[in-house]
């Protein structure tokens, strides 16, 4: 496993990073939890490879599932208010997208990132 704190990251391994948080949005192409899987696939596959793509594989995943219990939460509100808390589900899918995007521009440049609002599911 490469030390990252180096600074020595190759673009491979910036690359892999950025793709465990850019594959959040298969939730548009596998609906029920796309946002998952997709991270979850890329850090399983190159968590002993790198401990840059291990750190953020974790950090997307944590993300994603965090992200997918607020999203139900929003949702149950929701019915259970009858339609007038409606906006919280849209609000949860904006913060959503632009932390995923803002992740995603960061790793790429080869900076850690962090997600607030983040339960540490993955340690």
């Amino acid at each position: 496993m490469s030390d990252y704190q180096d600074g020595a990251l190759t673009r491979e391994e910036k690359n892999y990073a950025m793709l465990a948080h850019l594959l959040a949005l298969a939730v548009f192409i596998l609906p029920s939890f796309g946002n998952i899987i997709g991270p979850l696939i890329i850090w399983l596959i190159k968590k002993d490879e790198s401990a840059f793509v291990d750190k953020n594989g974790k950090e997307s995943l944590n993300f994603q599932i965090s992200v997918t219990i607020y999203m139900i939460a929003a949702v149950i509100l929701t019915v259970l208010s009858l339609g007038i808390l409606f906006l919280l589900p849209v609000a949860v899918s904006i913060v959503w997208l632009v932390y995923v995007v803002i992740a995603t521009v960061k790793v790429s440049n080869g900076e850690d990132y962090s997600y607030p609002l983040t339960i540490r599911f993955i340690k």
